[in-house]
């Protein structure tokens, strides 16, 4: 595994130097952050422990990674790094996992339960009205008025009136200024 610098950069107000490295993984997987903060540290001769990776970013398929790394000019200016950088600095067994807090959702869980049965009931109500609704409207128009016939009289009933009123129905959804 090889690596060339391809920017370095002092910021002495920071205390540390910024360098962006090109890291090649010809035939591997992209390095982890413990290898390339070895590298790092033995190239530019520093103790591992200022030294800190920020990221690395390999294209799909690539066999170069290209890895942001910050080395601190000692300890205490080192301590301006975030604690979840200095957490990903570790190994993977030594690392400090989020808690999670499972003990709180579990108490509510059932009780937002309890409500929905209820919610049920009122949903299943509610299409029975509309049923007996239905039932009752398709009896009351399907007696056709004694002595006319149904079909055409509700043809020509029915055109009318609906282009009627869909003029109306345009002439009021335009706004008014």
């Amino acid at each position: 595994m090889s690596f060339e610098v391809v920017e370095e950069h002092t910021n002495n107000l920071l205390g540390r130097r910024e360098a962006k490295l090109v890291v090649h993984h010809q035939g591997a997987g992209t390095p982890d952050r413990l290898t390339v903060r070895k590298l790092a540290s033995e190239h530019f001769k520093a103790p591992v422990d200022i030294v800190f990776v920020r990221s690395i970013a390999t294209r799909t398929g690539g066999s170069s990674a290209t890895c942001m790394v910050e080395i601190y000019t000692d300890e205490k200016a080192a301590g301006i790094v975030p604690a979840y950088l200095k957490n990903r600095m570790l190994p993977k067994d030594q690392r400090v996992a989020k808690v999670k807090k499972e003990a709180e959702p579990k108490p509510a869980a059932p009780a937002a339960k309890a409500p929905k049965p209820a919610a049920e009931k009122k949903t299943e109500a509610k299409p029975a009205e509309k049923k007996e609704d239905a039932k009752a409207a398709p009896a009351k128009e399907a007696k056709p008025p004694a002595g006319k016939e149904a079909k055409p009289a509700a043809g020509k009933e029915d055109k009318p009136p609906a282009a009627k009123e869909a003029k109306p129905a345009k002439a009021d959804s335009k706004p008014k200024a």
